[in-house]
C-alpha cells in the first residue's frame, strides 16, 4: 500500500512517496507520506514506513527494510513551523530519519526518529534505534536497544545490549577481521537487491 498522508497541524501539506523505479514495495507493506525510497530498496510484507508525522524519512540506494519493520519518527513540524530537535542533518539537508546506502533493516527492526543509519550498516532483528546515530559500516546484533548516542563507524553492538550512554557507545568493540559478522551485510544486500529486481519483473 502506497499513499499520501493527510494534513494535519504537525504535517502541513499532503505528500506522496518518492519512490525509485527500480525499488520495490511488498503490496502487504506500507509507504506513506513524505517518504524517499532509493534505487534497488526491497521493502519486504508487513513493513511500515510512515512518514506522516516526523518527515520526510529516507532510504538510501540498495538498502532493505525487511519484514516486520517499523520507520516512524517523532512531529518534525508544528503549525508549519520546524521541530528542529526532532531531526537529524545529512550534507547540509533535514531528515527525521535517514537510512543510508547499502543498509539492511532485519526482520521487526525499529527505527524511530529522530534517527540516522549510516551507509553499509546492518540492524539487527528486533533491534530499536531511537534518537541515535548509527555509524557507518556498524553491526547491530539482534535484539539491542541503541537510544540517545551516537555509535562511531565500524563498530558492532553485542547481541541483546542497551545503548543509552555515550560512554557505552564509544566504548563498543572494534569490527575487525575477526569478528565472525564481518561480511554479514554484503550477503543480506545482494540477496535483497536481487529480490526487489525479481520481483518487480514479476510484478507481484
Amino acid at each position: 500500500m502506497i499513499h499520501e498522508n493527510v494534513k494535519t497541524d504537525f504535517v502541513s501539506r499532503e505528500y506522496t512517496p518518492v519512490i525509485d523505479a527500480s525499488a520495490y514495495v511488498h503490496p502487504l507493506a506500507a509507504v506513506i507520506g513524505n517518504v524517499i525510497l532509493g534505487k534497488n530498496v526491497m521493502v519486504a510484507p508487513f513493513a511500515s514506513v510512515r512518514g506522516d508525522e516526523g518527515q520526510p524519512i529516507y532510504v538510501g540506494d540498495d538498502s532493505n527494510v525487511q519484514d516486520g519493520v517499523i520507520i516512524h519518527a517523532l512531529e518534525t513540524e508544528h503549525h508549519g513551523h520546524p521541530v528542529e530537535k526532532n531531526l537529524v542533518e545529512v550534507s547540509g539537508k533535514k531528515y527525521a530519519v535517514y537510512v543510508g546506502t547499502r543498509v539492511s533493516l532485519a526482520h521487526q527492526v525499529q527505527i524511530h526518529g529522530p534517527a540516522f543509519v549510516g551507509d553499509s550498516s546492518f540492524i539487527g532483528m528486533q533491534s530499536l534505534v531511537f534518537r541515535a546515530r548509527v555509524g557507518k559500516g556498524c553491526v547491530v546484533e539482534p535484539k539491542s536497544l541503541i537510544m540517545g548516542v551516537t555509535i562511531p563507524d565500524g563498530r558492532y553492538v553485542p547481541a541483546g545490549s542497551v545503548i543509552k550512554t555515550q560512554h557505552d557507545a564509544d566504548n563498543l568493540p572494534v569490527i575487525d577481521d575477526s569478528y565472525p559478522f564481518k561480511s554479514l551485510n554484503d550477503g543480506v544486500i545482494h540477496v535483497n537487491v536481487a529480490l526487489a529486481a525479481g520481483y518487480k519483473v514479476k510484478k507481484i
